[in-house]
């Protein structure tokens, strides 16, 4: 999956270093893009047509369509303007997201600033001093027997490296890959704020889901112990039901401050997304009825998902950086020819600063060649493979995450809304026979244990179908977020991105 190869000019002859300096050469390998896997689909038995369907809220079924395209704001397809008013917040506040985009910005300067390696480096400069002979040396001036003068000396330097073995233009190359790693960062960044913020908001819907449905419970259990207390006065109930029923309701309601807890800190991280203070928390709430679960869900082709991760483009970049530095190193182990210029004028007197007669020139040239550095030149060349071997092997970890992220959420599509059937209709036939057992208790067919074995089997139902209902919303956010979440398709990002292609173009 990993590609390099020498390009053809590596190795610079003698001839060229004397002739052809103007043209130069690069050593070092030349960076390729690696290859896309060549995989069919992202498990063996291939995507599922659809998912099952359940006939409660957030139970539709589902269909994968192969090759469709991700919306840029993918979450709007769930339909609550709740959600996409704190997303929204959450761009613009997040201190994350503005981190990521500052790092940007430093990248993008650095490499503008390493692009002046290009071009000559010229300074100007003017000095004026006030001087004595000694009187035991010869005389500074043409004229002799004045100890005092002033001197003033103005001139323009100009320098230049021939860049004849590419050292410059590979350090530029790698800063520039840097610079793509790093607008590829933020993009990460955004797409896994939006899907933090998703995940947060139907977490929390699951939640309140969860509080409601043990509320309800509770609210139960206090009327049936109502109910007993009453019977027991009459002598139609005995004590040990009256206690089994107190124990079943304080069952309940111990279940209910955990989850409030959990509701708590979920408000909190929702609150922290969007760029605010704890103390000043968001507005906007979620419950499951107030989310749509979105119908079709895209299935990116596995050649296009490489091009579609923000993770992986930013680990090519990476590689393509690395691979740069391997350049760099080897050039400065080779002979380094630097031009020198500079004219000026010097005079005793600032009037006579540009007069004919003062002006003098220099033209120089120089070669460094590194004989003896201790080792440290060989060292950080072998080091620049190293890291070469390490990001290519980075890369692949990042692809295979990325193709085990995909493949985990198609199956956990699939199996939740399995899941979600089965804990509906669990809780169905909960709710029926806790109806027929609370009717046989009336009539004296069963016991009160039975009664409230029926109760507790509800009970879990309600609770199950609720997480279920909840798995659903946030299967699909996960699947949206491992395949990539549509950065391509954001309209300021082909207004504002650095070298900026969409996936599948080149």
């Amino acid at each position: 999956m990993i590609g390099r190869r020498a390009p053809g000019s590596g190795k610079c002859s003698l001839l060229i270093v004397l002739l052809g300096t103007l043209a130069g050469c690069s050593v070092g390998p030349d960076f390729e893009r690696p290859a896309a896997p060549d995989a069919k689909g992202y498990a063996r038995e291939g995507a599922p047509a659809q998912t099952v369907k359940a006939e409660i809220s957030g139970g539709e079924a589902q269909r994968f369509v192969q090759g469709m395209d991700i919306p840029a704001q993918w979450w709007t397809l769930f339909h609550s303007k709740p959600l996409n008013d704190l997303i929204e917040e959450a761009l613009k506040n997040n201190a994350d997201l503005a981190a990521a985009q500052a790092a940007l910005k430093v990248a993008r300067e650095n490499y503008y600033a390493q692009q002046a390696v290009y071009y000559p480096s010229i300074d100007a400069g003017f000095n004026a001093s006030r001087q004595k002979n000694s009187n035991t040396l010869s005389p500074t001036l043409a004229v002799p027997g004045i100890p005092y003068f002033n001197l003033y000396n103005s001139q323009v330097n100009v320098s230049y490296v021939l860049d004849v073995f590419g050292g410059n233009r590979r350090q530029v190359e790698t800063l520039e890959a840097q610079a793509d790693a790093q607008r590829f960062q933020v993009e990460a960044t955004y797409l896994t704020l939006t899907s933090n913020v998703v995940a947060a908001a139907v977490q929390e819907a699951s939640l309140r889901g969860q509080i409601a449905a043990t509320e309800e419970i509770v609210k139960v259990e206090s009327e049936q112990l109502d109910i007993l207390r009453r019977r027991n006065a009459l002598g139609d109930a005995s004590g040990a039901d009256v206690k089994a029923q107190e124990a079943a309701l304080a069952q309940a309601e111990a279940t209910l401050p955990p989850l409030r807890k959990q509701l708590a800190l979920q408000r909190d991280l929702l609150t922290a997304l969007a760029g605010r203070l704890p103390a000043d928390e968001v507005a906007e709430k979620f419950d499951l009825g107030s989310l749509a679960l979105p119908r079709d869900l895209p299935v990116s082709l596995p050649s296009k998902l490489v091009e579609q991760r923000p993770d992986i483009q930013a680990a090519e970049a990476n590689l393509h950086a690395a691979t740069a530095q391997v350049g760099v190193a080897i050039a400065n182990m080779l002979p380094q020819i630097t031009l020198n210029a500079n004219i000026g004028s010097v005079a005793t007197q600032a009037n006579e600063l540009f007069m004919p007669g003062n002006g003098f020139w220099q033209i120089a040239g120089g070669l460094t060649q590194p004989i003896f550095e201790g080792g440290s030149l060989l060292h950080k060349t072998r080091a620049a493979r190293a890291a070469l071997d390490q990001a290519a092997a980075q890369y692949r970890s990042t692809v295979i995450t990325a193709f085990q992220n995909v493949a985990d959420a198609l199956r956990t599509s699939q199996h939740d809304a399995d899941a979600l059937k089965a804990s509906a209709a669990a809780e169905q036939a909960a709710s029926d026979s806790l109806a027929i057992a609370r009717k046989q208790l009336q009539l004296g067919d069963i016991s009160y244990s039975a009664l409230l074995n029926a109760e507790q089997t509800y009970e879990q139902a309600v609770i199950n179908r609720v997480q279920a209902q909840a798995n659903r919303f946030a299967d699909t956010a996960a699947l949206f977020q491992a395949l990539g979440g549509g950065w391509w398709n954001r309209a300021e990002r082909q207004a504002q991105c650095f070298h900026c292609n969409r996936p599948g173009t080149s």
